[in-house]
């Protein structure tokens, strides 16, 4: 007997199934929260040499502050001053428009003082990361990201090993208490490790959530609770902007951003483990009790299916007491090929969004409706994946969605620059489109593996994804080299990926498989 016979009969799309996927949904708000806070923390205002050590002659002391930065720092061509330059001297002659040619400058003495207009406090005005150290702020966004992609493999092994509820409630203290750690640093090393270890827990929600989710419900329905809980990343992306809006202070947003898991760990208890991984372990007891909580909810009558002795013969794992590792995506032959092509396809799905996410301009709007609008844009496009999802299939939807986003950032290396409206246009449905295929990629994922494996192989395309995440900013820095080599690559990128997703098989109505074997020897 199949694990999708029990579903049937106790309602694999009830209450039951609908309660677990909200409770899930709050930790999901939480991470695009965190993984585009530096949008926020690390935003460096404008700011100029501090001036106030030349305020020793009685001359400077009776100049009003405007007049003070004029003979004291240069100007860019702008005419804003410069931010990391002043001059050895006050030159009282520029207050008669005299010549700036031929003035020696400095770098700046005293620190620097910076427009608070905007921000209160941010990481660059904490410990001065501007000038020579401009490059810091962006930099604990890569070691983040690089924390993410140590957990992905950590807890996709743990999840297989330890369970997907254990595994959960591991990643929310994790994030918790490294989360609120960050805001307390005193130095900007501390605050990076902190932040590694803060992505490393968040990655534990992120791929265990989506699996424990797929996993309680039926086949016709795993479209479904793959794209709601997809709108909970819009949802959070949405509220980071609020909330950095009302919030000035990048230690205050980050305790905010990081609370609602206070609220995930009192839920944590109410989460169902995996009947299909306890199942495939042989704890037949703790399914069972499991799937009976399941039944009384969704209000379904007792079945015979029900009992221990049903319960032990259900397929789900050859040898009930072999652990897998990463070792197996690679053994046999079909499971090796799909281990590539997934690896291929998470690698181009995740830097092509990134890529674009962080190189989409021509709106002229403040940073924070920016953001906003760049998370609503999303809404609707994983409302259409969904649509198509079950109409025409993952792997036409997954190739569909990598080749539309190829061709809208080809049309944008070839659209003149003075046609910036339509340039914003295409580069916004460009976002959406590779936004649907990230909804896309992560169901997919979950219904190509077997059971037995399905955490490991999750960790294993999220370590690819944050490869290709890292790597995305990487590769906006080639504009330097060649202005248009940038899109080319994330074109070639998305072209190539979307073009090996064809050789994967179709899922669609397809029942999920439970181990190795129905791999290897479909039937």
């Amino acid at each position: 007997m199949k694990f999708e016979t029990i579903l049937e009969d106790i309602n694999g799309f009830g209450p039951f199934q609908i309660l677990t996927v909200i409770l899930m949904c709050t930790p999901r708000i939480v991470l695009p929260c965190h993984f585009l806070l530096n949008n926020f923390i690390a935003a460096v205002p404008p700011h100029h040499c501090d001036i106030s050590t030349l305020e020793d002659g009685a001359l400077f002391r009776n100049l009003t502050q405007e007049q003070k930065l004029t003979v004291s720092v240069p100007l860019q061509e702008d005419g804003v001053p410069k931010s990391c330059e002043m001059f050895a001297e006050p030159q009282f002659q520029l207050l008669s428009n005299s010549s700036r040619h031929n003035v020696s400058t400095v770098q700046c003495q005293s620190g620097w003082v910076y427009d608070n207009s905007t921000f209160t406090s941010t990481l660059a005005t904490e410990w001065d990361l501007v000038c020579d150290r401009k490059s810091l702020p962006k930099t604990t966004s890569t070691i983040f990201f690089f924390g993410v992609m140590m957990g992905a493999l950590a807890f996709g092994y743990f999840c297989d090993k330890y369970g997907r509820k254990s595994t959960l409630l591991a990643s929310y203290i994790v994030s918790i208490v490294f989360g609120f750690s960050s805001t307390f640093a005193n130095s900007y090393i501390l605050f990076a490790v902190l932040r590694f270890l803060t992505g490393f827990g968040l990655t534990g929600i992120s791929i265990t959530s989506i699996v424990l989710s797929i996993e309680w419900v039926d086949t016709s329905h795993r479209s479904f609770i793959g794209v709601l809980t997809s709108l909970s990343w819009s949802v959070g992306n949405m509220l980071l902007a609020g909330f950095a809006f009302l919030v000035n202070d990048w230690r205050t947003l980050t305790q905010i951003v990081t609370a609602p898991l206070g609220f995930a760990v009192l839920t944590w208890w109410w989460i169902p483990e995996s009947a299909r991984w306890l199942l495939a372990n042989g704890k037949v007891k703790r399914a069972q009790f499991y799937l009976d909580r399941c039944a009384k909810f969704n209000k379904r009558p007792f079945s015979s299916n029900l009992n221990a002795e049903t319960l032990s013969t259900v397929e789900v794992l050859e040898k009930q007491e072999k652990n897998y590792s990463y070792v197996d995506l690679i053994k046999t032959p079909k499971m090796r090929r799909l281990t590539l092509l997934t690896g291929i396809v998470w690698y181009g799905v995740a830097s092509t969004y990134y890529g674009i996410s962080l190189n989409i301009s021509g709106f002229g709007l403040n940073m924070y409706l920016t953001q906003f609008i760049y998370a609503a844009i999303e809404v609707p496009a994983k409302l259409m994946i969904y649509w198509f999802l079950n109409k025409s299939g993952r792997r036409m939807c997954q190739a569909g969605t990598l080749l539309l986003t190829g061709l809208c950032i080809a049309i944008n290396i070839f659209m003149p620059t003075n046609l910036w409206q339509v340039r914003a246009v295409v580069a916004t449905l460009g976002k959406g489109l590779s936004e649907a295929s990230f909804t896309t990629v992560f169901l997919y994922t979950t219904e190509l593996y077997p059971t037995v494996i399905r955490q490991n192989a999750l960790g294993y395309t999220n370590f690819m994804s944050r490869l290709g995440v890292s790597v995305a900013p990487l590769i906006l820095l080639l504009e330097d080299v060649w202005t248009p080599l940038p899109q080319i690559i994330l074109c070639s990128m998305a072209t190539v990926s979307g073009l090996v997703s064809l050789l994967l098989p179709e899922t669609l109505n397809v029942r999920l498989p439970e181990t190795i074997d129905d791999i290897e020897k479909p039937r």
